[in-house]
């Protein structure tokens, strides 16, 4: 289990969080303000849209563990 997965929970179950835009964007923003990054959760609030979620989640499949884009 990698420690960057969403929430401690495993790769199937991140990747599956991932998969659903509403919850990919919500734990994305809850990672990001639990690790102190709040400018990245300030702008993953607003610009969390479609572009970044792709990008987090061919990111997430490629490296088999969460790769943040924005790792303000």
């Amino acid at each position: 289990m990698a420690k960057s997965d969403y929430f401690g929970l495993s790769y199937i179950v991140s990747v599956i969080l991932a998969i659903i835009p509403i919850t990919a964007w919500v734990c994305g923003i809850i990672t990001r303000i639990s690790e102190g990054k709040i400018v990245a959760a300030i702008i993953r609030i607003f610009l969390g849209g479609w572009i970044i979620w792709l990008i987090d989640l061919v990111l997430m499949l490629v490296s088999k563990h969460i790769l943040r884009l924005l790792n303000i």
